[in-house]
């Protein structure tokens, strides 16, 4: 499930400065409140506690395997564990589990993580320190020929660098626990994986060798290339990051002048470990602008496009919206109410000034991943849509992975299932889009996940190496 590199040419600064200026004058969103409710916070709660569920009940106890998706049948997700080693001390702070029964399930994990078996055979779980895209829930090993990838290993490195920061305790067992994450992070050669400098490549094979694509531009990877700026034993240069930056895009969307990506998961995977506000490099500095406005944008932008539907889905509207990668009802087309209709299984949806991927199919992980951004919006959004469809999205694990009101009536289809009159409903859940819920969530209502990751030297070093300054960088411990 590794996206496209989407490749973009900035925009000059004087077209920049002219879209903010314009930006300004609109006014702001009118506020509200009613996310902070009794009744809105009972629902949060019920959410996050399912969603935790998703990690702690089907994670593997013994070598901390999650899997990609259930209740299908399916691989270990290395970016799934990620957001999985993420999960565990949420769930002790909130009390669904004891902090020592969380440090058990990590210390499992990180465990397993040294100790598979890291070489240039097929049959491996990684290789310089990287970590296969999927692995045999069986084995650990391998799952058939997928490929050594760099973004899941960054989002399972996201989650041992929390977990490094979260157990923190003056005793052997959590002593133990950051020193395995510490070498577990140490260990990742991330220059061997710079084969086109400064870029870093999407990944590598046995059978292939490195694969040709470089992340570069705007996406879900500002947390791979923090980590690898931030290494302590290979860390890449500085132009790693300005070489990034030079895909960017810029113009307005939807009203909202941004740096565009479709998926509204590429605005939230590196959020849900880095607290972006107020911290700026040169090239946001250049336009006054932060990440985190940016995500904050990129939502706005999503739920104005909703409610314009320009393709004229059933259901979309100021409550029901997001588009993100997520599962779809079939590779089809078929004719609905007189217009022919193309849908898509799995696919990575969105919608912005750089592209636009639409089947009418909403993933809630694309509200629910940008609570912390807009929650006057967001939190809404998933309620209503609980309340409007019930059951067939929503259940022991919270949100289901995607649903589409426009199929209404019977047809064939590849995943989940048609509820007669009412949509399409996905029957499965996927760990990296169940993460991004809880996580996030938890940023909203605590800063648990964003405030221990500020105590990491390896974030803190990286975001510096990188040219960041404000917010709470600036008064963060100097690294060496």
């Amino acid at each position: 499930m590794s996206t496209r590199l989407m490749r973009c040419i900035a925009f000059g600064a004087a077209v920049a400065m002219l879209a903010l200026a314009s930006c300004r004058e609109r006014p702001a969103p009118r506020a509200d409140d009613s996310w902070r409710s009794p009744e809105a916070s009972a629902f949060l709660d019920s959410l996050q506690h399912r969603t935790f569920l998703y990690f702690w009940e089907l994670g593997d106890t013994t070598r901390g395997l999650t899997p990609d998706r259930w209740p299908t049948p399916s691989f270990v997700s290395v970016g799934a564990m990620g957001f999985g080693l993420t999960a565990y001390p949420i769930g002790a702070e909130h009390g669904w589990v004891s902090r020592a029964a969380a440090r058990e399930r990590v210390l499992a994990t990180l465990r397993f993580l040294w100790t598979a078996p890291q070489n240039d055979s097929p049959r491996a779980t990684g290789h310089r320190g990287f970590y296969y895209h999927f692995l045999d829930p069986a084995t650990g090993l391998r799952f058939e020929r997928v490929e050594l990838s760099t973004m899941d290993t960054a989002l399972l490195l996201g989650g041992v660098l929390f977990c490094r920061s979260y157990f923190d305790a003056d005793d052997p067992a959590e002593a133990g626990l950051r020193a395995l994450a510490d070498s577990i992070v140490d260990r990742v050669d991330w220059r061997w994986a710079q084969v086109r400098p400064p870029l870093i490549a999407h990944g590598w094979s046995p059978e292939q060798g490195h694969l040709p694509y470089d992340w570069g531009g705007y996406s879900e990877a500002m947390l791979l290339n923090l980590i690898a700026l931030g290494s302590t034993t290979h860390p890449v240069a500085p132009e790693t990051w300005s070489g990034w930056c030079s895909g960017y895009r810029f113009a307005m969307y939807e009203g909202e002048y941004q740096l565009g990506f479709g998926p509204l998961f590429g605005h939230q995977y590196s959020h849900c470990w880095v607290d972006f506000r107020g911290l700026r490099d040169s090239t946001m500095r250049a336009r006054d602008l932060d990440y985190f406005e940016n995500s904050r944008r990129a939502t706005l932008g999503q739920r104005s496009y909703a409610m314009r539907n320009p393709g004229g889905w059933t259901g979309y509207g100021a409550d029901v919206w997001g588009l993100s990668a997520c599962d779809g009802p079939k590779d089809t087309t078929v004719r609905i109410d007189g217009r022919l209709r193309t849908f898509r299984t799995y696919s990575a949806r969105g919608a912005s000034h750089v592209s636009t991927e639409d089947d009418g199919t909403i993933a809630p992980t694309a509200a629910g991943g940008s609570v912390a951004f807009a929650p006057e919006l967001a939190v809404p959004a998933l309620l209503e849509m609980r309340a409007r469809y019930g059951e067939p999205l929503y259940g022991r694990y919270g949100f289901v992975d995607a649903f589409n009101p426009t199929i209404r009536a019977p047809m064939p289809v590849q995943h989940g299932r048609i509820v007669p009159g009412v949509g399409w409903f996905d029957t499965d859940y996927l760990g990296i889009d169940q993460g991004p819920i809880l996580i996030m969530i938890e940023n909203l209502r605590t800063g648990l996940v964003w405030e221990r990751m500020r105590r990491s030297p390896t974030l803190v070093r990286g975001l510096r190496r990188a040219g960041f300054t404000g917010g709470w960088l600036d008064q963060a411990p100097a690294t060496p």
